[in-house]
């Protein structure tokens, strides 16, 4: 891979698949740029991306907290991740960490790095012929989401609607109860809605 170009990357949105049930996507964007990629990944995953960008505690450190605080307890950074390969539609990674005497380069699932990622606050970088790949995938998907059909929203997920109809006193143990479940993605939802409430 030497001599390829390295392009940062973001975090631009995480939502529910177009293509499969039950999977979410994450979206990663070019800085400065327009182009985007998604990236399937399992429910479990999503929580732990939300829960680090919502920044929300969960009581018990869930398996990225842990994996953080281990690296932090033998004083091991992390510098980066490379999403460095892409094959048949699955995105591979790997994480570059440190320590006092030496570097290495970790091999992870995707999912599993953006979730340290965010938990390091460490850039996302991968290379100019993923992207291009990348892209041509996400060109099929984009002409389902403009034809409108608003089918990010599951039905397991608390509609807007049932939300708005709970008092706050309601959304606020609904909220703890999330929170005991660790079901952050809905916790999420619960105190986005909140926080409108106070808003208005």
């Amino acid at each position: 891979m030497a001599g390829m170009k390295k392009i940062e990357l973001e975090i631009v949105a995480l939502s529910h698949s177009i293509t499969q049930t039950h999977s979410y996507a994450v979206v990663l964007g070019e800085v400065n740029g327009i182009r985007r990629i998604p990236i399937v990944i399992g429910g479990a995953e999503a929580q732990a991306i939300a829960v680090a960008l919502e920044k929300m505690f969960p009581s018990r450190p869930l398996t990225h907290d842990l994996m953080k605080n281990f690296m932090m307890a033998f004083n091991i950074k992390l510098h980066e991740i490379i999403i460095n390969d892409l094959q048949e539609g699955i995105f591979y990674s790997k994480l570059i960490c440190s320590s006092d005497k030496e570097t290495a380069e970790i091999d992870s699932r995707t999912s599993d790095a953006l979730a340290l990622a965010v938990r390091f606050g460490c850039p996302i970088y991968t290379y100019e012929n993923i992207i291009g790949e990348a892209g041509q995938m996400m060109e099929g998907e984009q002409r389902k989401i403009s034809t409108g059909e608003s089918s990010h929203v599951s039905s397991d997920e608390p509609s807007q609607e049932n939300l708005k109809a709970m008092s706050v006193d309601q959304l606020k143990s609904r909220l703890q109860e999330l929170l005991e479940y660790e079901d952050y993605l809905k916790a999420i939802a619960i105190r986005d809605e909140l926080k409108s409430r106070n808003a208005d």
